[in-house]
């Protein structure tokens, strides 16, 4: 039985009617160029507004800061009016949405930037392939940020969540997970700066803390959310102490009040990362008082149990909800859930094979 999924939650400032949650996805089908949400990614949303929160694919702050092929953006005036037809989409059919705010840093091929050095916490070298317009990639050196160009990022933050609530979003969500920049500054394999913002875990919890407080006194506590990646390396970035460095930042999250904590949690088996690293919630939940959502390969029964346990307090789906735009309908009815098609190429396609054309349960019943 799913019934602990059904229950509501108060997410800060949103009302959530279960405790089923879309994850971040990107899925690249922004308007190029210009990085612009569009009529089917309202499509895309609405058909998902089931969930008791949609937290949005990965958006960019800054072009700086963006290096996805067709992934949105939310710094422009036109990509905020774009964002507004996604959102109303959202709201007409009943949901809540969240915008996950991203920069990649070290992540951002050059060709995205006219030839220029992305930017990280220190000089390094993500290693594998970028995806560019023009095909994989190998990454290249990042530079460090300078120590007095910090606060540039951190208002290229806030202005990017002022104007997610222009767009009619519900909140935001700092992406500080999956080895992007404020990832990049949390752990040690990534951050060698011998500056304020390196070395001791306060010091690498600093860029954390002061893109929170930004986005906090923006656009109010009650509107923030973060998400972590505590266990296991990602895209390069590691560290050899995860509880210390993130119980750290689940300390700052609870020292600011945000409104939820949403952790990515691979373990030995998972489909899609793995890792033998252990995970962090059960730590993690003794310090993080507010609502602790648990992400990664979960399924409905593992879910109910740790909802009900009370492991966490929600759990968010990712890509279960690429093939089933009526996942909560499912979990209720604890009906089979659909495939994806042509995976993982059509996470990506540019156009609607595989993004919108996933029917419901009552379409596939008609």
């Amino acid at each position: 039985m799913t019934e602990a999924l059904f229950q509501p939650i108060k997410l800060g400032a949103i009302d959530a009617p279960n405790r089923i949650l879309m994850a971040p996805l990107t899925r690249g089908r922004s308007t190029q160029p210009g990085s612009v949400p569009n009529e089917m990614m309202a499509t895309y949303y609405r058909q998902r507004a089931g969930a008791g929160l949609i937290l949005s694919e990965a958006t960019g702050i800054t072009r700086e800061g963006l290096g996805w092929p067709a992934a949105p953006g939310v710094w422009s005036e036109e990509q905020v009016e774009g964002w507004k037809g996604v959102t109303s989409a959202v709201h007409e059919a009943g949901g809540r949405i969240a915008c996950q705010l991203w920069h990649m840093g070290r992540l951002v091929h050059p060709d995205f930037l006219d030839g220029e050095p992305p930017v990280s916490a220190s000089a390094t070298c993500a290693p594998g392939h970028a995806h560019t317009p023009t095909g994989r990639q190998d990454y290249q050196p990042a530079r460090a940020l300078g120590t007095d160009e910090v606060a540039r990022v951190v208002a290229d933050y806030a202005r990017a969540a002022a104007n997610a609530m222009e767009a009619g979003f519900d909140g935001v969500q700092l992406h500080g997970a999956n080895g992007y920049l404020v990832d990049q500054f949390l752990r040690r394999s990534t951050n060698l700066r011998d500056d304020r913002y390196g070395g001791s875990t306060a010091n690498r919890t600093r860029f954390l803390r002061e893109v929170l407080t930004a986005l906090i006194a923006e656009i109010g506590a009650d509107r923030v959310g973060l998400r972590l990646s505590p266990n296991g390396e990602t895209q390069g970035c590691d560290d050899i102490s995860p509880a210390d460095t993130f119980g750290a930042a689940a300390g700052v999250a609870e020292e600011l009040g945000i409104a939820y904590l949403e952790l990515r949690q691979p373990g030995v088996d998972g489909t899609f990362g793995q890792t033998g690293v252990p995970k962090q919630g059960t730590m993690i939940r003794d310090i993080f008082t507010g609502p602790l959502i648990f992400n990664s390969d979960y399924a409905g029964e593992d879910a109910t149990r740790d909802v009900r346990l009370g492991r966490c307090d929600a759990i968010s789906f990712g890509r279960p909800y690429i093939s089933n735009p009526d996942l909560d309908q499912r979990l209720a009815q604890q009906a089979p859930l659909a495939p994806n098609k042509d995976v993982p190429a059509s996470w990506y396609l540019p156009g609607p094979a595989g993004y919108i054309d996933y029917p419901t349960m009552a379409e596939e019943a008609a």
